[in-house]
């Protein structure tokens, strides 16, 4: 009758579809996309962790997309006033 045996689980042979047939890299590893960009990835120590992370904020920063993001949120600030139905006029003279 199988009262006190227990089913054994079935086996597959499961191999993922995108698995490198070389076998180089683990396919079931999870990364993120830029991680090969970034510095802060493998560091040990915290110390090192903020230099690196102070040393991508302060390379590079693209002036006109930071410039865009100011008016983009104005703009929505601005709407949403507009919206609630706030008197803009204790703002002018």
């Amino acid at each position: 009758m199988g009262i006190f045996k227990l089913r054994k689980n079935r086996k597959f042979s499961y191999t993922p579809r995108h698995f490198d047939d070389k076998g180089e890299g683990n396919p079931y590893e999870i990364k993120h996309r830029f991680d090969d960009y970034r510095k802060t990835i493998g560091s040990n120590g915290l110390k090192s962790t903020f230099n690196n992370a102070m040393d991508d904020l302060k390379s590079k920063p693209d002036k006109t997309a930071n410039r865009r993001i100011l008016i983009i949120v104005g703009a929505l600030i601005l709407l949403f006033l507009l919206i609630i139905d706030f008197d803009l006029s204790i703002f002018f003279r």
